[in-house]
């Protein structure tokens, strides 16, 4: 049977791009600049409160443990909503719906740094405000990370999506690059403006980029191919006959998801290296101040170090891995670097320029398993399937959230010293590793791609 890119004439000269290199590089264009835009305002209203923390528990004094108890009460909130959005999401489509994630987690984060004026109007302790916003926070946020993976399902086939998860998660070490610089600095320069605190307009300043995102996104994205007004039907046809193809085998009831061992097992890697992660992100600027940095700004741009390093790390990684067809290793290895470094980062934690090397290993590590993990769940899984197997896989994954941070809260209570819990986060990365190189060798494949194209190019899969 002849396909649309047979029927068109292929352009002269070689290293010109195929016809179908030409329309997945125009959906790339179109669609990841929103959606890394998007991931960029998410990660600064999820971490801003790592940094929050620096002023926020002496001027309403809570303890660390209160403190991370409420960092972990976001991903109950996430855990427990995460399945129902996406299998909304996937129902109502992905415009308004990310559309609506955005609009309301920011409006929550914001008013997190309203939390002594909501408790005494509402008649309740700041602890309690402070622990209800933070699963609001999560209720509000639940489904946007997994709506974004069931989305670019909707457009890429397995073989073409490790490149395209590899420039959206991108927006996750250059939010926190970013991120660390700018919470820094709003926190010194916005001290006492208008008698509030630095870590006040902190939240309510990074909470505007996810009011303005909304809006773009009602603005410029499409539920999916037939709704894409920008593609030819030519171009329509193209996508979704690959995307039939590639669902061919793959689980697409719902049973299916809750009954399959690949994806339980896909749970487990995503809970333990999720572990580590979710540790650095929380605790790293606390790691850097028990160094002896006690500067907000100064202790921001050192945070920016490690994650401006990993985004270089995880565009190699994933790069290789498109050019060899291999993952499994490009998975374990990295989660294994990210141990190393975590656990050394803590031994010499009074050492300020090998901590911030070791950061920036484990960073690395971390990160650049990512976009290799999030090609999996698209393997085993379409549909509804896909829907809500991608929803459960982030909501206990991020289960870890909870795990992270009060493992090194509790390490802190009863050694005194919050490096102690580091080494825990550490072996959780070494567990992840041991996990991915049991993953069966189906669901791996080879994804092989040719690099034969020009750079910058799309490579023909």
């Amino acid at each position: 049977m002849e396909t649309v890119s047979q029927r068109l004439p292929e352009p002269s000269g070689a290293g010109q791009a195929s016809f179908e290199d030409r329309t997945y590089r125009k959906v790339i264009l179109r669609i990841l600049p929103v959606l890394l835009l998007c991931y960029m305002a998410a990660y600064l209203d999820r971490v801003n409160i790592g940094f929050a923390k620096l002023d926020m528990l002496n001027d309403l004094q809570f303890s660390n443990t209160v403190y991370a108890l409420g960092a972990s009460m976001f991903f109950w909130g996430y855990f427990l909503f995460e399945v129902p959005s996406n299998l909304l999401l996937h129902r109502f489509g992905a415009r308004m719906w990310i559309a609506r994630i955005m609009l309301s987690w920011a409006i929550v984060s914001m008013a997190v740094a309203f939390t002594v004026p909501l408790a005494k109007f509402f008649h309740i302790e700041s602890e309690t405000m402070f622990y209800v916003l933070r699963f609001l926070l999560g209720i509000c946020e639940a489904g946007f990370f997994p709506g974004v993976i069931l989305y670019l399902n909707y457009w890429f086939p397995t073989r073409r999506q490790s490149r395209v998860l590899s420039g959206f998660l991108m927006a996750m070490p250059i939010s926190l690059t970013l991120g660390g610089v700018v919470s820094g600095w709003l926190m010194t320069r916005m001290q006492g403006v208008q008698g509030m605190a630095g870590w006040q307009w902190l939240l309510i300043i990074e909470g505007i980029p996810s009011v303005i995102m909304a809006f773009v996104v009602l603005a410029f994205m499409a539920n999916n191919v037939d709704a894409a007004k920008w593609l030819s039907p030519e171009e329509k046809a193209l996508l979704k006959a690959n995307l039939e193809t590639d669902s061919k085998g793959k689980a697409s009831s719902l049973r299916e998801v809750f009954f399959n061992g690949r994806v339980w097992l896909l749970v487990l890697i995503l809970l333990t290296f999720n572990t580590g992660f979710y540790g650095l992100a929380f605790w790293m600027p606390s790691i850097i101040k028990s160094a002896g940095i006690s500067n907000p700004l100064d202790i921001g741009l050192l945070t920016a170090i490690p994650y401006g390093i990993a985004v270089i790390a995880m565009t190699l990684n994933a790069r290789h891995s498109n050019k060899t067809g291999e993952r499994r290793l490009h998975a374990a290895i990295p989660a294994i670097i990210g141990g190393i470094g975590l656990i050394l980062s803590a031994y010499f934690a009074n050492n300020v320029v090998l901590s911030i090397i070791f950061l920036s290993v484990s960073a690395s590590g971390v990160l650049s398993l990512m976009p290799i993990y999030w090609t999996l769940p698209g393997t085993v899984l379409s549909g509804v399937a896909a829907a809500a197997g991608i929803g459960m896989i982030n909501a206990i994954g991020n289960l870890s959230g909870f795990t992270g941070s009060m493992i090194t809260a509790m390490a802190e209570n009863l050694t005194g010293n919050i490096n102690n819990g580091t080494y825990v986060l550490g072996a959780c990365l070494f567990v992840s590793a041991g996990l991915i190189l049991s993953i069966p060798k189906a669901m791996l494949g080879n994804h092989k791609v040719d690099t034969a194209a020009p750079a910058g190019q799309l490579s023909q899969a």
